[in-house]
């Protein structure tokens, strides 16, 4: 380790950790919004695979590639210790059965995957039945790590039926919008780990975008109760990233674009990248 440079947010005399790593985990986005090809993932991890500990394929893109393509990009990323997820797919899966899930899972593993992520928020099943998910997983010799999010639409707020998410709460100060009691969210979140699952994750991107600042305090109540080795936050907000590790050190797990991992990075351990917003430093800040 002594070729990179030693971190200053971590203990004094502490290293970058190796490999693989419970706290300060960089998930990196797979192709999605942009395409990457081999090329650039090798490009990618030969160059900083050391700062990057996982690969998502996000909204179902594996899914619409060849499987002869697939298996080398995951061999190659298990060649840098970089595990892989499948991103939010499984629900639809689950929509076809259960006999159908349970064959996702097994040609996952078949294909290398590491994680399996389920989106609780697009799944809508009651919670026994999420638990089971995770279950499966877990008995299939995969990690399991379900998304949750916090809505603030009114549009969001369920009408009957299984609450995923639970009541929604007046307008706080500085915010026009409805927040949902995330205490329902953290307690089911706490029941998946309970029942096997490796890691929470929290979709960032509504506590930044869709409320008038970032709601500080929602985000310290689920650290608080689920733990900051057991939460990974979606950031792919290049603002939020920053905002997150200014706030909550290095440890924090955090899931970003592939753009921004050198970033993200080098304000991990010396506090330096680009200043998106002079008032970051605050409990709140605007986007």
């Amino acid at each position: 380790m002594s070729l990179y440079y030693r971190w200053k947010n971590f203990e004094e005399d502490e290293d970058r950790p190796e490999k693989p790593r419970r706290f300060g985990v960089t998930e990196m986005r797979g192709p999605n919004h942009t395409l990457l090809t081999q090329n650039v993932l090798q490009d990618i991890f030969e160059s900083m695979g050391q700062f990057v500990d996982g690969l998502k394929f996000s909204g179902g893109s594996h899914s619409l590639m060849p499987k002869s393509f697939l298996k080398q990009v995951i061999d190659m990323a298990h060649q840098h210790n970089v595990y892989v997820s499948t991103g939010d797919w499984a629900e639809h899966l689950i929509r076809k059965g259960p006999s159908a899930f349970k064959d996702f899972v097994e040609e996952c593993k078949q294909m290398g995957f590491d994680t399996i992520e389920l989106n609780v928020t697009s799944l809508e099943v009651p919670e026994d039945t999420l638990l089971r998910y995770v279950r499966l997983i877990k008995s299939g010799g995969l990690k399991a790590k379900p998304q949750f999010a916090v809505k603030f639409k009114k549009s969001d707020i369920p009408i009957g039926g299984d609450r995923a998410f639970g009541a929604y709460v007046p307008p706080a100060p500085r915010s026009t919008e409805l927040v949902e009691d995330v205490d329902l969210l953290i307690r089911r979140a706490e029941r998946c780990l309970e029942a096997g699952a490796d890691m929470i994750m929290i979709d960032a991107d509504d506590l930044c975008k869709h409320a008038d600042s970032v709601r500080a305090d929602v985000i310290a109540k689920v650290i608080g109760r689920l733990g900051l080795e057991k939460t990974m936050f979606d950031a792919s907000n290049a603002r939020a990233s920053e905002w997150f590790v200014k706030q909550y050190g290095a440890k924090v797990n955090l899931f970003v674009d592939h753009s921004q991992v050198m970033d993200l990075e080098c304000l991990r351990g010396c506090n330096l990248g680009k200043n998106h917003n002079s008032v970051l430093g605050s409990s709140y800040f605007l986007f």
